[in-house]
């Protein structure tokens, strides 16, 4: 066949295929626009207003935002946010770990294990909050006090206590995101280089040794993603709260959403709530690309 024979291809049908990709994100970025950047948007209008509804907005500027800083109540959630974010971080990072390291293997009996692990992970919060409010029943007669009864402890009253209401609702955040670090250090454990082992063991490296010269290094990308995903869900942190607590007792557990929910929804101070969200937006979108930063110049080191 001559070159003349061959039909030639339509540029038109080329330009067609292109729409392609377009028309299958188009669904997802429709979503995204409506229910994601419209709502932000308006998010920044209202913090800039004195919301009043069937009445008319009243501008007042960056006051709203001044009232957010200076509000004690405020102070206070943020403290309680910051203790709650790096307690649950570092508490579900090193739980994740340990699990990681004991269930790390091909055996199909791992593989069942490691799905009972992750089941706190795939259940509703609002589930896992009601299941804990039973097993922190402040009496005797309570799961946890007639556990810490056989140890010669307790009663506590846990959530019922300002002075362990916070340090239980940490244990709650700590059981159910140790899970979820498990599975991604899993995957980074999953991408080290085998022959590294073998030959630690050669030249009589220990475990500790081991972990500290090959694992932790291998585990850098697995662990800033960790970190970055931490960062995000500690500030955000709301449903546990709510549900355990509601804030109280006394406001001793009270973080930023719960605060920034009681004036929305029950205060209906929407101007103050919608710049206390910009700030909480500001503040998460700092801190994610602090902890990049960091990861990344260390690991370039």
């Amino acid at each position: 066949m001559t070159s003349s024979t061959v039909p030639a291809r339509r540029p038109g049908r080329l330009r067609g295929s292109a729409w392609l990709p377009w028309m299958f994100l188009a669904p997802a970025l429709l979503f995204a626009v409506m229910f994601k950047f419209i709502p932000m948007l308006e998010g920044i209008r209202m913090s800039l207003y004195k919301v009043q509804p069937f009445l008319g907005d009243e501008w007042v500027g960056l006051q709203n935002y001044v009232t957010v800083l200076t509000d004690k109540r405020f102070r206070a959630a943020l403290s309680h946010t910051v203790i709650l974010g790096v307690g649950q971080t570092v508490g579900a990072l090193v739980v994740g770990f340990g699990l990681a390291l004991l269930l790390e293997g091909q055996a199909r009996s791992l593989w069942i294990l490691r799905t009972a692990v992750f089941l706190p992970v795939v259940t509703a919060v609002a589930v896992i909050g009601e299941v804990w409010r039973i097993l922190y029943f402040p009496t005797s007669t309570g799961f946890a006090n007639e556990v810490l009864g056989f140890l010669g402890l307790g009663p506590f009253g846990f959530l019922s206590d300002p002075n362990s209401a916070l340090a239980s609702v940490m244990a709650v955040g700590i059981w159910s995101g140790a899970p979820y670090d498990m599975v991604i250090i899993l995957a980074g454990l999953a991408g080290i280089d085998r022959t590294l082992y073998e030959a630690a063991a050669v030249d009589g490296v220990n475990r500790w040794q081991r972990l500290r010269y090959i694992v932790l290094p291998g585990l850098r990308p697995a662990l800033t993603v960790v970190l970055t995903l931490a960062t995000i869900r500690g500030l955000r942190i709301f449903t546990e709260v709510y549900v355990l607590t509601g804030g109280g007792p006394a406001g001793s557990t009270e973080v930023w959403m719960t605060r920034v929910y009681s004036l929305g929804f029950e205060r209906n101070d929407l101007g103050v709530a919608s710049a206390a969200s910009m700030v909480l937006l500001l503040v998460t979108l700092i801190l994610t690309v602090a902890v990049r930063v960091v990861t990344r110049r260390r690991e370039a080191r």
